[in-house]
């Protein structure tokens, strides 16, 4: 999940699919571009603190993000059309889920403000992320 966009004061939200998993964390990044293109970044050594909370009874499909200005999936699959489906469609979960949004009123949405970067296209496995601000959001639960 190598991707700019995951820095100091992001909340990561990651499927479990199995009692008792362990939680790897990588290698670090002083810097990285768009996308890892050479399958590499500034890798560094990194004091880090985080906390874990398992959060019963809510289901992702994949990983999610969100920091001060953004809600954030990440597609991760063998193909670009295939990341991006997966990303576009667990975000569009998520706000119909959380916003209590039709299927269509999150396509109008998603439609009129999705963002889209590239964490990672180097590993065999692709990684999009589509994100939506929150001012975007907020605007919903007027």
């Amino acid at each position: 999940m190598d991707y700019n966009g995951l820095r100091e004061g992001t909340t990561i939200y990651l499927p479990v699919n199995q009692a008792g998993a362990l939680l790897f964390v990588g290698d670090g990044h002083a810097v990285e571009g768009d996308g890892e293109l050479t399958g590499d970044a500034l890798e560094t050594s990194m004091d880090v603190e985080f906390t874990v909370n398992l959060l019963q009874g809510q289901r992702t499909g994949g990983p999610r993000a969100e920091n001060d200005e953004y809600i954030m999936a990440m597609g991760i699959a063998g193909s670009l059309p295939d990341a991006l489906r997966q990303a576009t469609t667990e975000l569009a979960r998520c706000i119909e889920r959380d916003y209590h949004l039709t299927a269509n009123e999150s396509a109008m949405v998603l439609g009129t403000s999705i963002r889209y970067d590239i964490a990672e296209i180097v590993d065999p496995q692709v990684n999009i992320v589509a994100k939506l601000s929150k001012s975007v959001l907020a605007q919903l639960r007027d």
